[in-house]
């Protein structure tokens, strides 16, 4: 079963945690997570499943950035998140779908247990202008039956930022380094 905005409220500071919450943004079954003003690309032209790979960051201004076709854009929340005793999941909004932008490529599915920000894999069909703050995607509540362990990840677990593919450490263990994200260069500001 998936929580009412209702008991989402009943459970917050309790097994619900959303950092910063907005009343606002509470919904009948769900609640609004907000776009944070960073974006991530890759740097590589093929991605290595078994290697870190390279990336760039770029910043959302206030007048918006456009999101280019046949480009995968890694961003985050505002909030920060917890959830026990529940299996978090989110979902595009409706209306930001109906613009031609995916706001989880593949990975909607939370863990019970899990503390941080949700990275989001974005893409766009079409260009679409992003705006710092917008509300991007739904987050909702799974109830779940039987035992269970709580999500424990080296990984993702209690992240801070924008959490570029990790896979590497499950099938490259003996390799130690993280993706590169402060290249040379630094932080770009793209207007337009």
């Amino acid at each position: 079963m998936i929580l009412s905005g209702k008991e989402i409220l009943a459970q917050l500071g309790k097994k619900i945690i959303i950092e910063p919450f907005n009343p606002a943004r509470l919904n009948s079954n769900s609640y609004d997570l907000t776009l944070h003003n960073e974006l991530m690309i890759y740097e590589e032209v093929v991605l290595d499943m078994r290697k870190p790979n390279r990336v760039r960051r770029l910043i959302i201004p206030e007048e918006g950035l456009v999101l280019t076709p046949h480009q995968l854009y890694l961003g985050r929340t505002v909030e920060r998140t917890e959830t026990y005793g529940y299996v978090p999941m989110i979902e595009g909004r409706s209306s930001v779908g109906r613009l031609g932008l995916f706001v989880h490529v593949t990975a909607g599915f939370g863990d019970v247990g899990f503390r941080g920000y949700w990275t989001l894999e974005m893409f766009a069909i079409q260009p679409v202008r992003v705006y710092p703050g917008v509300p991007i995607c739904q987050i909702f509540y799974h109830e779940i039956k039987g035992e269970y362990e709580e999500y424990k990840s080296d990984k993702y677990q209690d992240n801070q930022d924008i959490q570029p593919s990790l896979l590497f450490k499950e099938l490259n263990p003996d390799l130690c380094q993280k993706p590169r994200s402060n290249l040379p260069f630094g932080i770009e500001e793209i207007r337009g």
